[in-house]
């Protein structure tokens, strides 16, 4: 692709996190390439090129199923940039120089090109010694940086936990007052960065700085709030477990289920609540939780966008756990026929292990399990030792 730009008469270079994980020994997620072609002269170039964003415009080139991000250079010329009271910036479609994008990038380590001409690293900063000392730097003044785009807190929280870098004394202090910034920023955009900072492997270190600098507060609110009562453990301790159990899942490359994840992340305020609707209006636990879920999916949205391909599950998830305590009858085998009960008996784990579910009963489903010939701890397979047997094919008569 590269190759192709300068082929074309264009300036072309790898830059950014993907230069960034090269030389820390990483194996990168993904590579950016910047250049000094338009988004419409890049689509010219490729025609498997679709352009996207609104406030930077940028060229998504297809190659099977990877996608190679392209962004112009941008200019330095902030004054000319459209933005709003806060500072934050709306419009930012201004081209300029290599030497001027370099500076317009967010931290020093990603402001790194990689050029193909004699396979040097460009570094107009001090990206390179940054990256030598472990240290999160941003390009300019940080205050202005982050109100002109306040993602970049969390960018660089998430990068702090991910690299396990120190955060630059300069570049962190602004940090402790600015998070009512992302107020302002879109419920949609905040969900695609929730996912990036929980589900990359290192959830728990990023759970823990985002409440050091109280940032999870912007976007949690009703679980910050609900953790913030110290008269039990259990709530924090399962907001931890839940995000081990993700790491650990990331690091055996098997799925992390985004439903399971916002189940967790919200479902303290969302027991509380049902508690509440329990002692005043004197609903069943499957009632309350069904209305408190409403309230607390209603309310969190407007901080955090959560599509109803999670919500439904989540609340699945949360009404199948009253539901854990009909062991009698026949009901425990119409509860393991529910689609959702593989997801509801982890969260059910997850609770007893935390302290707030009753262990017995989490022993008792975990047995009911594999007495039904199922192995708890792979969904819906046979145990060992034990085989389902197989239905003969009916024979069909003979033709006459």
């Amino acid at each position: 692709m590269l190759y192709r730009l300068k082929k074309s008469g264009y300036q072309a270079y790898l830059v950014g996190g993907g230069v960034r994980d090269l030389l820390l020994g990483r194996e990168p997620k993904d590579f950016d390439v910047a250049t000094d072609a338009t988004p419409e002269q890049v689509k010219a170039v490729f025609r498997n090129c679709r352009l996207i964003g609104r406030r930077f415009r940028l060229a998504h080139v297809r190659f099977g199923r990877e996608i190679i991000e392209v962004a112009t250079f941008r200019s330095a010329d902030f004054g000319k940039a459209e933005q709003s009271a806060n500072g934050m910036v709306l419009d930012d479609n201004l081209y300029g120089t290599i030497e001027e994008d370099a500076l317009r990038r967010d931290f020093t380590i990603n402001a790194l090109y990689y050029n193909i001409a004699d396979f040097s690293v460009i570094d107009y900063s001090t990206g390179m010694a940054d990256l030598e000392t472990g240290l999160l730097r941003l390009l300019g003044d940080p205050e202005t940086r982050y109100r002109e785009d306040p993602v970049r807190m969390l960018r660089a929280v998430r990068f702090a936990a991910k690299l396990g870098f120190n955060i630059e004394p300069a570049t962190e202090a602004p940090i402790h007052h600015l998070g009512h910034l992302l107020e302002d920023i879109p419920p949609a955009r905040l969900f695609e960065e929730v996912l990036k900072l929980f589900i990359s492997g290192y959830a728990v270190s990023t759970f823990e700085k985002m409440r050091h600098y109280d940032l999870f507060a912007w976007l949690f609110p009703q679980t910050e709030e609900a953790l913030s009562h110290e008269e039990h453990e259990f709530p924090l301790t399962l907001v931890l477990k839940g995000l081990e159990n993700t790491d650990r899942r990331l690091a055996q490359e098997k799925p992390v289920t985004q439903a399971f994840l916002f189940a967790v992340l919200l479902w303290e305020p969302l027991r509380r609540m049902a508690e509440e609707l329990e002692r005043t209006q004197g609903l069943p636990p499957y009632a309350a939780i069904q209305q408190a879920a409403g309230l607390v999916i209603e309310r969190q949205v407007q901080r955090v966008s959560i599509p109803r391909r999670f919500t439904t599950p989540m609340r699945e998830i949360w009404g199948l756990q009253p539901r854990f305590h009909n062991t009698k009858g026949k009901r425990p085998a119409r509860l393991l026929a529910h689609p959702r009960f593989r997801a509801a008996y982890d969260f059910l784990l997850l609770r007893a292990e935390a302290g707030e579910a009753d262990p017995e009963l989490a022993t008792w489903w975990t047995r009911y399990q594999e007495s039904q010939g199922l192995d708890p701890t792979g969904g819906n397979k046979p145990a060992a030792g034990r085989r389902r047997r197989r239905r003969r094919p009916r024979k069909r008569p003979a033709p006459k």
